[in-house]
């Protein structure tokens, strides 16, 4: 196979690499009604005037199944890190004791569990069209490796590799999806 077609493949590989990475950190802000703290995840505090992540500021710790608990690294930022998990709408209310903040994982109800399931549906959904969006930026970057001397034949080969990497990644958002699934109907 032709270098030119080989540096498009590896291209299209690490991309479709990065999507997956994507996809499974958006998957995983999905809560399944099990407490965890990927569930802070993009979370800002107000720290000294600049935004910093809630890990940067805290202790984050899943003592049980339905508490997170936050001990932050000072005193004082126990009312800005509660107004950051406020404002950030994750449908949990932060209980402020003066040394830690406790959030409090409620169970899923069975119509919320559906809901996120569609959730994780549309996820899956994103994570497959940016794929097939990527074998198409390949393909075109192919097509147009003919003015640089690559055969018809070797653009066909590299068009057939480039659908069977598609295909083995839609295969592993598709696994992924359905993990997650799993886990939100897991009572």
């Amino acid at each position: 196979m032709n270098d030119l077609i080989k540096k498009q493949l590896q291209d299209a590989q690490a991309t479709m690499d990065k999507a997956i990475a994507h996809c499974e950190t958006e998957l995983t802000k999905i809560r399944a009604g099990k407490a965890s703290v990927g569930m802070l995840d993009g979370i800002m505090v107000d720290y000294y005037g600049s935004p910093t992540g809630l890990s940067q500021v805290a202790s984050l710790t899943t003592p049980d199944a339905r508490t997170i608990l936050l001990q932050p690294w000072e005193k004082n930022m126990l009312v800005p890190i509660e107004r950051a998990i406020m404002e950030a709408n994750i449908g949990i209310n932060p209980q402020n004791d003066g040394v830690v903040i406790r959030l409090v994982v409620p169970p899923l109800t069975e119509e919320r569990r559906k809901d996120l399931v569609k959730k994780v549906k549309e996820e899956a959904e994103r994570g497959r069209i940016t794929v097939r969006n990527i074998r198409k930026d390949a393909n075109e970057k192919i097509k147009r490796l003919k003015g640089e001397g690559v055969s018809d034949d070797e653009i066909k080969t590299g068009e057939g590799e480039v659908q069977k990497m598609t295909d083995l990644y839609i295969v592993k958002v598709d696994k992924h999806a359905e993990a997650k699934e799993k886990d939100v109907m897991t009572v």
